[in-house]
């Protein structure tokens, strides 16, 4: 069960990638700077808080919130840009995903 966790992890790491584009397809739907602005926003915190280089290191329930965030952030953008199916997907994938991390201390 631990590998096979470990592969949705990569998974849902590729899917980290989504919660940028996510939310570019959601601020093209709204206006074409919004659609810059948002996953400039969304890289931006990554880089800060995120990332194995982060200048902010989030660890414990700094990180879980963080996540929370950057996977739910992903979510309200597929959920805003009229796909509420992917969007559930997504949250039932990470949620799954991130849970069993924790209880495998992966």
């Amino acid at each position: 069960m631990k590998a096979a966790n470990s592969v949705v992890l990569f998974l849902v790491e590729l899917v980290e990638l989504g919660a940028p584009a996510a939310a570019a397809y959601w601020g093209f739907t709204v206006s074409w700077p919004l659609g810059l602005a948002a996953p400039a926003v969304l890289v931006a915190s990554w880089a800060l808080f995120g990332s194995p280089r982060a200048k902010y290191k989030t660890r414990g329930a700094g990180r879980v919130g963080f996540e929370v965030l950057w996977f739910g952030a992903g979510v309200l953008a597929l959920f805003a840009a009229g796909a509420p199916v992917r969007a559930l997907a997504l949250a039932l994938v990470c949620g799954v995903s991130k849970a069993l991390a924790v209880a495998w201390d992966q």
